[in-house]
This record gives structure tokens, sequence and C-alpha cells, in this order.
């Protein structure tokens, strides 16, 4: 079973990604996370846990509290603690040349994606990132 994590804080978007995750033919256990701080305690606090971490992470970059390029300094920090290979997808609704460079310094990014996500784009990205443990 895949874990996946959903790190915004749109409800739409999360519903929505739900609904399309439910629809392919993987069986997927989707955590929920409004900003990145309450996504940092989590996985700071079951780094050697490795069946509590994700297999995939889609992250957004605009929240309250902590946003997603606060997340990803900090994830930077504790990634090597996690001892899981986590594939981390930048999910946002902005095509902004600068974000999409600012992304490729972060070596834990997998890929830049635009909001929406359709079925086909969900399930490749699932196919692409092997289960590890």
């Amino acid at each position: 079973m895949k874990k996946i994590f959903l790190i915004d804080d749109d409800p739409v978007f999360v519903y929505l990604t739900r609904k399309i995750i439910g629809r392919t033919q993987y069986s997927c256990e989707i955590s929920e996370f409004p900003d990145g701080e309450l996504a940092i305690e989590y996985l700071t606090d079951a780094c050697g846990k490795i069946e509590l971490l994700p297999d995939i992470i889609f992250l957004d970059l605009s929240m309250p509290v902590m946003d997603g390029w606060e997340f990803l300094k900090q994830y930077s920090e504790i990634r090597p603690r996690l001892k899981k290979d986590i594939c981390l997808f930048i999910v946002s609704s902005s095509i902004s040349p600068q974000e999409v460079e600012r992304s490729k310094t972060f070596r834990a990014v997998s890929d830049f994606l635009v909001k929406p996500l359709g079925k086909a784009k969900i399930v490749d990205i699932i196919n692409s990132c092997e289960e590890t443990g």
C-alpha cells in the first residue's frame, strides 16, 4: 500500500486529489496536513519508523504557518535521518519560472507540477515511485 501525504491548505485540491487517487487501481493511504509545520513535526517524530513514512509527498508552496519553501528547508535537514526514499512533488497553481528554478535547488524535489493533477499524472507518479523498505 502506498502512503501519500498531501501538504496543502486548499480543501478543494485535497478533496479532488483524494477522489482521483481513489479512482486508480492502487491501494493508497492518504494523510493530510494543512501546513508544512504539522508535516515536519510528523516526519521528525516518525524518523526511525519506516512504516510510518510516506512514499509520496505532494507539497503546496503557499500555505499559512509554514509555507512550502520553509518546509523544504527543514525537510532537507531531516531527510538523511528518514531512512527511506520519498518522492516529493511540488504542486502549485503558479507557473512562475522563478519558482520552478528555485525548486531545482532542492535535491529532495522530484518534480514541479501545476494544479490540478489529472488521473494519468497521478498514476505515472505512483508507478514511478517504487515502494521502498
